[in-house]
């Protein structure tokens, strides 16, 4: 007998090409079961109705919070509501979203927000992550920048919006997050930097003679309106932001690049 089969006919090569065949399959279904932990069951976007799971599905996946918050289960999280505040520009699951209210504080589009957590998010030592600058640890702006506190802020129509009061920066980044704005009706909401430009600290004017010096210093934010800083979301607690409160600001400012103006939501062309 032939020392290369183990049984009649039934040789190594069969047996590796076996057991090679049978790991793939079940490296399927265990990739499959994996991939599908979160957001499964799937539900039909018009009506929100979940549909029935399937063999591929996954178990619940639960993750433990850092800094002794417990842990997290995406799955026995309450599912979002699907009342959206528009309708569909044609009878379609992927049919896209016209506004019926105010786009920017019902989160549609580019103003759209998630959820978060109502807490702040926290360095590695457990020590809120952004904060107005006064409180940081020993984090200062730099003498050759300005410190933009006191500065007027005008908003994208040309009017004024009010006065920056503060800066929040973000201590494990050393980098500026926020500016803190008091409104004209005397309200203080927060700005992203990232929205934020800075007008009278140009390098030319520093360096050139031929320069104007005497160039206006403001801070302007073409994100928003005026009038649309009084609804920029506000904060629960003084000096405290949540990630449930940025995301809200971040959508807000982001949302008015496309529904602060009319003639910014049409096509360009």
């Amino acid at each position: 007998m032939n020392a290369a089969y183990i049984v009649g006919s039934f040789d190594a090569a069969e047996l590796a090409f076996l057991l090679f065949f049978g790991f793939f399959v079940a490296l399927v279904f265990y990739l499959n079961k994996e991939s599908r932990r979160e957001g499964y069951p799937l539900e039909e976007e018009e009506t929100g109705r979940v549909l029935p799971g399937s063999l591929f599905d996954g178990d619940k996946k639960t993750f433990a919070l850092p800094n002794g918050r417990g842990t997290y289960t995406p799955e026995d999280v309450a599912r979002d509501d699907v009342n959206v505040p528009g309708v569909q520009a044609f009878k379609a699951a992927g049919a896209p979203w016209v506004p019926t209210g105010d786009a920017m504080k019902d989160g549609m589009g580019p103003a759209a927000f998630a959820n978060r957590a109502k807490y702040p998010d926290l360095t590695f030592d457990g020590r809120p992550r952004i904060v107005p600058i006064a409180q940081s640890h020993d984090l200062i702006i730099s003498p050759n920048d300005p410190a933009l506190i006191g500065w007027p802020v005008v908003a994208a129509d040309g009017v004024n919006a009010g006065k920056v009061t503060d800066v929040w920066v973000d201590q494990a980044e050393h980098i500026i997050r926020y500016l803190e704005v008091e409104t004209t009706s005397g309200k203080k909401v927060l700005a992203p930097m990232t929205v934020a430009y800075v007008h009278g600290n140009s390098l030319l004017g520093k360096v050139l003679p031929t320069t104007n010096h005497d160039e206006p210093k403001f801070v302007e934010i073409d994100a928003i309106t005026a009038a649309q800083f009084e609804a920029v979301p506000a904060l629960e607690t003084a000096g405290v932001i949540t990630r449930y409160e940025e995301d809200r600001i971040q959508a807000y400012f982001g949302g008015g690049y496309m529904y602060a103006t009319p003639e910014r939501s049409e096509a360009w062309l």
